[in-house]
């Protein structure tokens, strides 16, 4: 052998049986760093034959230089220091095959010195492999479990040990270092849920079972009293039909059992606020023209029963009176689009064919991923419920009795007063309505009363009612005192159509069919001598008087006053002397003046 003295050389040639028939790889350098011995082993490992690897270095047999470089310093220092070095280094060979050297000690002659180097080296490749991939995955565990906060333990049926990490003690209120066993285990479960616990332990270590165990339960920590939701999951491992292990995972989920909770508290509270709000809560599913979701406020507004109310979006659209429903499905449009819409709207009760006034808020509902999915609805009744109510108000208790049958024929409530200090009396606690006067037999009494409402700020709009012969004289002062409407007694289809429109004016619900603004811009549009015929009437003139004053003939101030109407879309006279006292025009002045 190559370098080696005779002893030494001795030595190996009565182990080489031994040597050549290992896996391990066997070798040996002289002082000179130089290859003195390699087992059948290394041979192959390099590919070559002996004759052709003893007695060269490793650069001689090219080897790597950085790896060359490494082990002839373990070389030197074994030489030097007579240690033995142990190292672990990756080395691809001329064949291809993966290896890790392990360690270099010396062999010393007889006098004690160094002759030779011997290293041994086990081609560690599979056990590596499978060591980082033992790492790898125990890193992916890991950092799954710190993820989602996972504790992982285990336990053996047998001898009754526990072994949990330090994220499953924290769910116990217990420190990183506490020990555990059974009886602290079943210490920190809430003792409502213990017997629970336990049986689903003795389900998952019958034989007769399938092992697996996943149980929910609370928890109180031993040192900090805080109770935790926990849930955990495991399963027992048998053999020969006896549990003999058992491995497993719990997380800790008070959080989203509180969010759980807090969210059905908060849904209990939005049904009981909208079981018993006056106002209607809507939710809509646009997609799939669905209503999904009414409160208990549709009924009272509607007029029947939520169970009879219109599953569809385009059912309810049907119940919107006909003039206000190209706005609504407008709105709705701009809702789905994700804007906030209000509006005013009114419907035609399906029970009764009445008419209510309804201010909506609708709102678009958003999913996860910002899409509109739903429509909401918060929806306001304009028209209180008290304001069906009509005051009469007539000397004549026969004449009070019938204008009551009447109001109440047309679906209303009537109150009736013999006088109108009786009624002005109790005027200001009555409910929202309107006031129905009999000029007739008190005529200074009756037309005081919308001038005393206005006075007092109460909101009672007040119909005159007068004889079939009144001049217009007396259709102007009852208007100049505040009455909202002048008609004749015998004039019932014209009554019942003034009393929808001072319902609706008494709660907001209606629009006035003009205001000093628009009333103004319309008159703006009459001629010099339209309006002076206008002043005439306000004045309480005829056709004649008008005439006269005016130098014109009664047959054109006929002519003129039916211009005025169409000009100032007046349908009758009483609209038209509305119109100009909204426009402010005095009534002091002389005609023509």
């Amino acid at each position: 052998m190559a370098g080696m003295s005779d002893s030494a050389s001795s030595r190996f040639e009565s182990a080489e049986a031994t040597l050549s028939s290992i896996p391990d790889f066997v070798y040996a350098f002289d002082p000179k760093r130089r290859f003195a011995y390699a087992n059948r082993a290394m041979l192959a490992l390099f590919g070559l034959a002996a004759e052709e690897m003893l007695g060269k270095t490793l650069a001689d047999l090219d080897y790597p230089s950085e790896l060359a470089d490494r082990l002839n310093g373990h070389i030197d220092r074994v030489l030097c220091d007579g240690i033995t070095v142990e190292d672990e280094v990756l080395y691809r060979s001329p064949t291809g095959y993966g290896a890790y050297f392990a360690f270099l000690g010396p062999v010393r002659a007889e006098d004690g010195s160094v002759e030779l180097v011997v290293g041994m080296s086990r081609d560690t490749s599979e056990r590596r492999g499978v060591e980082e991939a033992l790492k790898k995955s125990e890193a992916r565990l890991r950092a799954a479990t710190e993820l989602v906060g996972l504790g992982i333990y285990a336990w053996d049926p047998v001898t009754g040990a526990f072994d949990w990490d330090d994220r499953l003690r924290a769910m116990w209120g217990l420190p990183p270092d506490a020990p555990v066993d059974v009886a602290v285990f079943e210490a920190g479960i809430h003792p409502d849920d213990l017997a629970r616990v336990q049986d689903a332990i003795a389900a998952c270590v019958d034989p007769a079972g399938d092992g697996s165990y996943t149980i929910e339960y609370r928890v109180i920590g031993r040192d900090d009293g805080v109770t935790r939701h926990v849930a955990t999951y495991g399963r027992t491992r048998f053999e020969h039909g006896r549990a003999v292990g058992f491995i497993g995972a719990a997380i800790d989920v008070t959080a989203q059992r509180r969010a759980e909770s807090a969210i059905r508290a908060s849904e209990a509270q939005f049904r009981s606020f909208a079981e018993h709000s006056s106002t209607l809560i809507w939710i809509g599913d646009p997609g799939a023209g669905r209503i999904i979701y009414l409160s208990a406020a549709y009924e009272r507004i509607w007029g029947i029963p939520c169970e009879g109310a219109p599953a569809s979006l385009a059912e309810w659209i049907d119940t919107i009176h006909p003039d206000d429903r190209q706005q609504v499905e407008r709105a709705l449009g701009t809702v789905s689009a994700g804007e906030v819409a209000q509006f005013e709207y009114r419907i035609i009760r399906p029970a009764d064919g009445s008419i209510r006034w309804l201010r909506e808020t609708s709102f678009p509902i958003r999913d996860e991923h910002d899409r509109v999915t739903r429509i909401g609805g918060i929806t306001e009744d304009l028209t209180q419920e008290d304001g069906r109510q009509v005051y009469v108000v007539s000397a004549r208790a026969a004449e009070a009795r019938r204008l009551a049958d009447l109001v109440r024929a047309a679906g209303y409530r009537a109150r009736t007063f013999d006088s109108a200090s009786a009624f002005l009396d109790i005027a200001p606690v009555l409910a929202p309505g309107c006031v129905l006067v009999d000029l007739r037999n008190a005529r200074r009494e009756g037309v005081n009363i919308p001038r005393e409402l206005k006075a007092r700020s109460i909101a009672l709009p007040t119909i005159a009612l007068d004889a079939r012969a009144a001049d217009i004289a007396s259709a102007v002062a009852a208007m100049k005192a505040g009455a909202v409407d002048y008609l004749t007694v015998t004039d019932e289809e014209s009554l019942r159509s003034s009393l929808a429109n001072a319902m609706a004016e008494c709660h907001g619900a209606a629009r006035p069919a003009t205001s000093g603004e628009n009333a103004g811009a319309r008159l703006a549009r009459l001629t010099q001598r339209e309006r002076e015929v206008l002043l005439g009437l306000v004045e309480g003139g005829t056709n004649k008087t008008i005439g006269q004053e005016l130098g014109i003939s009664p047959r054109t101030v006929e002519l003129h006053r039916a211009q005025v109407m169409h000009r100032l879309n007046a349908s009758n006279l009483t609209e038209l002397l509305q119109i100009a006292l909204a426009a402010g025009i005095p009534t002091s002045v002389g005609v023509g003046k």
